[in-house]
């Protein structure tokens, strides 16, 4: 139930095909659930979401070691051959070891390229704290459980500004005070 949960938290944020039987959601990243389940699969995508933002960061290592060169052409050969191919190797693999374990912890192909591809690059910079739950006022209507709404952060956040005091000159001060 909790991978369910997860996946569906992150297919939100993919479009739908056209062929697709499921419909698009009304809120991209945005889930309604009990509080209960949200509590429980919370700290699941938060793990997720870290582990897939580590991976980013051995692509970007690994995109400075991989060749231009067409796939099967002379210069593509020469590089499958030669140290460099070694080195992109090696630097790619930490990427994929975690590919797997994302694959294991969600259970759906699907979820993990959109982690990977839509999630993680916008979480990279944060440290944490990549979901919130924000508890509905209404009961759910069969058995008055808590709803609750799980989201990503970031991209509905409200902004909370302060007033600001209007300064008074001297002079309108003493006006206003008789």
């Amino acid at each position: 139930m909790l991978k369910n949960l997860a996946c569906a938290l992150i297919l939100t944020e993919a479009p739908a095909p056209a062929d697709a039987q499921r419909k698009p959601p009304k809120v991209p990243g945005r889930i309604v659930t009990t509080l209960a389940k949200a509590k429980e699969v919370r700290p699941l995508v938060e793990k997720c979401v870290t582990l897939a933002c580590k991976a980013w960061d051995h692509v970007d290592a690994a995109r400075s070691l991989k060749t231009d060169a067409p796939r099967h052409s002379d210069a593509w050969k020469a590089w499958r051959e030669g140290p460099q191919w070694q080195a992109w190797a090696a630097a790619i693999a930490p990427a994929v070891a975690i590919r797997r374990r994302l694959q294991r912890l969600l259970g759906q192909k699907q979820a993990v390229t959109v982690l990977l591809a839509k999630v993680a690059p916008r979480f990279r910079d944060r440290p944490g704290g990549y979901t919130r739950i924000v508890r509905l006022p209404r009961p759910r209507v069969g058995d008055a459980g808590t709803r609750a709404i799980l989201e990503f952060t970031g991209v509905r956040d409200r902004k909370v500004e302060r007033a600001i005091r209007p300064a008074f000159a001297e002079g309108d001060a003493a006006q206003g005070s008789s």
